[in-house]
């Protein structure tokens, strides 16, 4: 297991952090970056990557496109958002975020060339809403009412082709309320969701928490190899798209109390009680 850094260095690592953030439009070596340190490029590639559970190179990577991401949904047009991202070039653009997006810029622009099917329910967590391209289940979610539910979806996919399509989503659907009933512990179903390698690191290993079990964010970290990113493991929970199904509400703090959720703290009780009987 990796040695958890010393207070003043991850304190160092977050401030250079902050310093990648601020020049994404800077080509930043490990020597550059380095010297901003007071460290080694080979020792600073391994206490960053201790500290925050990347290389400084895929960190960089991870904010630009972040902010390509939200410049894009401000509605900047795409040589504009990929000059504030800090990409040089389109090729490099195109090459770079692309393959992440699951889309060219453009498309993520106006929302992603898809059809995207979904169908609610009510349920005891109020009302769920799940959402599904042709590859598998892209959204899914709880709200205090359809309305709510269903502007949350266009919102996050604002000019995809999106319809209620309940009799072609029914058999997922059913799953789904079985599993939220405690009647069918364990889940499995097909997935089209979009994620940086950390937050994919993340949700695989929230999808090994057994059924009725709780972790840490800081277990969480540990168990991904980056045992001080508990505050990045967070984000990755608060940024699951597919709630329940990628179980995000099974991380608890370490005080053992219950902290942000997207549905809700009040939903993120019930959903552990409800497995916690059973």
């Amino acid at each position: 297991m990796p040695t958890v850094a010393d207070p003043d260095t991850v304190s160092l690592v977050a401030d250079l952090c902050d310093y990648i953030r601020a020049n994404l439009e800077t080509p930043l070596t490990l020597s550059h970056l380095g010297k901003q340190a007071g460290f080694s490029p080979a020792h600073l590639q391994r206490v960053f990557k201790r500290v925050v559970g990347l290389s400084p190179r895929r960190f960089a990577d991870a904010c630009r496109l972040d902010r390509l991401k939200t410049k894009l949904k401000g509605g900047d047009t795409v040589t504009t958002a990929m000059t504030a991202a800090g990409y040089g070039s389109s090729s490099r653009l195109y090459e770079r975020a692309a393959d992440q997006l699951g889309m060219t810029p453009g498309q993520y622009q106006k929302g992603g060339p898809v059809t995207i099917r979904f169908t609610t329910a009510k349920c005891d967590l109020g009302w769920v809403l799940l959402a599904a391209t042709e590859k598998g289940i892209c959204w899914l979610s709880f709200a205090d009412s359809v309305v709510q539910a269903e502007t949350a979806l266009r919102a996050e996919f604002p000019a995809a082709a999106v319809d209620r399509n309940d009799g072609e989503l029914e058999p997922w659907l059913t799953e789904l309320q079985r599993h939220l009933a405690g009647d069918q512990p364990h889940i499995e179903l097909p997935l089209d969701v979009r994620a940086t390698a950390f937050q994919r690191r993340v949700w695989d290993a929230l999808l090994a928490i057994p059924y009725g079990e709780t972790r840490s964010y800081r277990e969480v970290a540990e168990a991904i190899g980056a045992p001080t990113a508990a505050r990045a493991v967070a984000r990755a929970c608060a940024t699951n798209p597919v709630a329940v199904i990628v179980p995000c509400h099974r991380v608890i703090g370490t005080d053992g109390k219950l902290h942000g959720y997207a549905g809700g703290v009040h939903r993120k009780k019930k959903l552990l009680a409800t497995e916690q009987k059973n």
